[in-house]
């Protein structure tokens, strides 16, 4: 039988540890993207940067002013990603794309990115097959 401290101090090993992974469950979430809202860019890659923990691709676009605009769209893992067919070449500063996905929920130019097209104008598989 455990003792009134031995379960306090398993209590408080359980609560720290939910503690802690929180952030875990909030970074792999959709919680930070309006999933209720899409969103569709076409512009130039500036940056693609293939690493860990999510691919980022940045882009220069026009606004409807005509004026600059740069956005940074989000991908999942490299790994997730080659196994679909991705290496790190597959986009490269100067392209011209398309992408589209859920925005920001804080109104950044930031895209969770659910369809890519690509400087070909053909559509990028995002998963495996």
């Amino acid at each position: 039988m455990k003792t009134s401290g031995q379960v306090l101090a398993i209590l408080t090993v359980v609560a720290a540890l939910a503690i802690v992974s929180v952030p875990v469950f909030a970074h792999h979430g959709t919680a930070a993207f309006d999933t209720t809202k899409m969103v569709k860019v076409t512009g130039t890659v500036t940056d693609f940067e293939f690493v860990n923990p999510h691919v980022q691709i940045y882009l220069e676009c026009k606004n409807e002013k005509g004026e600059p605009d740069k956005w940074q769209g989000e991908l999942t893992a490299p790994n997730k990603l080659i196994r679909a067919g991705w290496d790190k070449h597959t986009l490269k500063p100067g392209d011209s794309i398309t992408i589209s996905g859920y925005a920001s929920a804080t109104g950044a130019h930031v895209m969770w990115i659910r369809e890519l097209i690509g400087p070909s104008g053909e559509k990028l598989p995002l998963f495996e097959e």
